[in-house]
């Protein structure tokens, strides 16, 4: 195969996640409308409940809304790579995923072209939230923005690919669903997105080493820091080799025979 050829399929793979995208709008809002309501809502709660605007130990500059925008830009990263799994489940259904892969090009490639489509889309809903956020006193330097490019593009990849691998396993489009609220959930609830993990220890020793032990931690911790121009080469590593793994494990484990098994 020559090179204009896989640049031609990339570039297809591109176009149509574009234009579903573009066509479900009301997905285009509801990631927005989400992390916005819980920069603002539970911001408002924080100080409310402490009194204090900050985040100690931190420097004093920190506030709260500056604190979790990471980590609400790992949200839309997930929510949104949830979303790309479902869509395979219901190509797959359709039958669409099979005539894709019928293609002569390599399958690891055709699924790893999908996993960058999908992950171009989440690139896109994050900056747009970090522009609003600016807006609410979120102002990261200005470079930082570019710097924390490499972090989130490999979290897209490593949630993008969790995604994949757990559609490869979903057989009934209905049980995703649930699939996906039990990954979504504890993933971002036990990291660091809303509270630093000293605080966590202070509360629950085994819940902080749960915290420790969840990629989407060090995932948030990578855009948090890079964001903000500093290095944190630990969290980077760790979200760069559970990418690297699950994105081996994705595919080359996928099936598209995988489909739904009919009731009665």
């Amino acid at each position: 195969m020559k090179p204009v050829q896989y640049a031609y399929c990339m570039m297809g793979m591109l176009k149509r996640e574009w234009l579903r995208f573009w066509q479900q709008r009301s997905r285009f809002f509801s990631a927005l409308v989400r992390p916005l309501l819980w920069l603002v809502v539970f911001a408002a709660g924080f100080r409310a409940v402490l009194g204090v605007s900050i985040i100690p130990p931190y420097s004093t500059y920190i506030t709260y809304e500056t604190y979790i925008a990471p980590g609400l830009c790992g949200m839309i990263i997930l929510f949104n790579s949830m979303q790309g799994a479902l869509s395979m489940v219901y190509d797959r259904e359709l039958g669409s995923m099979r005539v894709l892969l019928t293609s002569p090009l390599p399958r690891p490639f055709l699924l790893v072209t999908k996993l960058l489509a999908t992950a171009t889309v989440s690139l896109a809903q994050v900056y747009l939230f970090l522009l609003i956020a600016r807006m609410l006193d979120v102002s990261p330097p200005n470079l930082g923005y570019l710097a924390a490019l490499p972090a989130l593009l490999v979290t897209s990849l490593m949630l993008g690919a969790l995604g994949l691998l757990i559609a490869t396993w979903i057989k009934q489009l209905e049980n995703f669903a649930g699939v996906m609220n039990f990954v979504i959930f504890p993933m971002f609830f036990l990291s660091s997105a809303l509270y630093p993990l000293w605080r966590m220890q202070d509360a629950s020793r085994w819940l902080y080493w749960l915290c420790q032990f969840n990629p989407f931690t060090h995932a948030v911790e990578a855009i948090r820091f890079s964001l903000y121009l500093q290095v944190d080469l630990l969290a980077f590593a760790v979200t760069t080799v559970t990418a690297i793994v699950l994105v081996t494990l994705a595919t080359t484990g996928f099936r598209p025979q995988r489909t739904r098994v009919m009731a009665g």
